[in-house]
């Protein structure tokens, strides 16, 4: 029952987090193109924050908690000896991507944020999209022992 709680709290976390960035990657970022308007990624962005980050933080201690009830412990990440292991090692290489790709989002590229680099914030933007949906159909390979 233990493992079946964290899930529930696991997928309703990546739920916001993948969600959040496939709106913006679909409704809002086209917008912001079409107009040259960056205020429209940028009010998505406060907005979705408050909410985005914790949804973050939820999904990665319940993906460690749940990859320690499979026996996959820290000593055994990134050794890539079984499915599972394969799962959370990839999973983690991904998280670790998008950690960097949201610090230089925060320290350099929202800072500065114009029309004239919107394309940048583009790029970043569909790059964590397309990094939390990898990591959601990674997620969805567990239940059939990983690969």
């Amino acid at each position: 029952m233990y493992h079946h709680i964290l899930l529930i709290i696991h997928l309703l976390a990546a739920t916001i987090w993948v969600g959040g960035h496939l709106f913006l990657s679909i409704r809002f970022l086209p917008e912001a193109f079409r107009k040259k308007d960056v205020s429209i990624v940028q009010n998505f962005k406060d907005k979705f924050e408050p909410i985005g980050m914790p949804a973050l933080i939820i999904s990665i201690l319940t993906g460690i908690l749940m990859a320690y009830d499979y026996d996959v412990t820290f000593t055994k990440w990134f050794s890539f000896s079984n499915g599972i292991e394969k799962v959370v090692s990839l999973k983690l290489i991904l998280l670790f991507i998008t950690i960097a790709l949201a610090v230089n989002a925060q320290l350099f590229l929202f800072p500065k944020l114009t029309s004239k680099n919107i394309p940048k914030a583009a790029i970043q933007i569909i790059l964590v999209t397309l990094i939390g949906v990898t990591m959601l159909v990674l997620g969805s390979l567990v239940r059939i022992g990983g690969i």
